[in-house]
C-alpha cells in the first residue's frame, strides 16, 4: 500500500484528489495539508511514502517544503502535482530533490502511474516539463582581475 500525504492549499482540491486515489486498492492517502509547513509537521506521525505536492501555498511553498522534507525525511518521496509549469519552478522543485512534476491536468490513470513509479524510485515528468527541469539560474561569471603586483612581472 501506497500512503499518500496531500499538500495543497484549496480544500476541494485535496478532496477531489482523494476521492480519485481512493479508486485504486495501492494507494492510501493517509492526511491532507493546506500548505508546506503543516506537511512537514505530519510527516514524522504519518510517515508517507508519496508527498503529492502544490508549489503555490500560503506560510510555506512546495519549493520550501520540498527542499526541507527531503533533507530531514529522504525515504518520504515528493511528487510536484500543480498547474504552474514556470521554468524556475520546475527546475528548482526538481533540484531540490522532487521526483516528479506534473501539472493539474494529468489524467487520473497517469497520476496513478507516476504515483508508482515515484513510489519504485522512478523519476517522472509531465509532458514538455522535461527541458525545463534542466533549466539552471543564469549564473554570472566574475570578471578575473589581475592584481596589480602581477603587471610589473616580466615573461622571463
Amino acid at each position: 500500500m501506497i500512503k499518500i500525504l496531500l499538500v495543497d492549499d484549496r480544500h476541494i482540491i485535496r478532496r477531489g484528489i482523494k476521492s480519485m486515489l481512493e479508486c485504486y486498492s495501492d494507494m492510501q492517502v493517509i492526511g491532507e495539508a493546506e500548505n508546506g509547513q503543516q506537511a512537514i509537521d505530519q510527516i514524522p506521525t504519518l510517515a508517507p511514502d508519496i508527498v503529492l505536492m502544490d508549489i503555490r501555498m500560503p506560510v510555506m511553498d512546495g519549493v520550501a517544503a520540498t527542499a526541507a522534507i527531503t533533507k530531514s525525511y529522504p525515504d518520504t518521496k515528493v511528487l510536484v502535482l500543480t498547474t504552474f509549469d514556470d521554468d524556475e519552478y520546475v527546475s528548482q522543485a526538481m533540484r531540490l530533490g522532487a521526483k516528479g512534476y506534473l501539472l493539474k491536468d494529468t489524467e487520473p490513470d497517469e497520476l496513478a502511474l507516476a504515483i508508482r513509479a515515484v513510489y519504485k524510485g522512478h523519476t517522472q515528468l509531465g509532458p514538455g516539463l522535461f527541458e525545463k527541469a534542466l533549466m539552471t539560474p543564469a549564473v554570472t561569471t566574475p570578471a578575473v582581475v589581475s592584481p596589480p603586483e602581477l603587471e610589473q612581472l616580466t615573461e622571463n
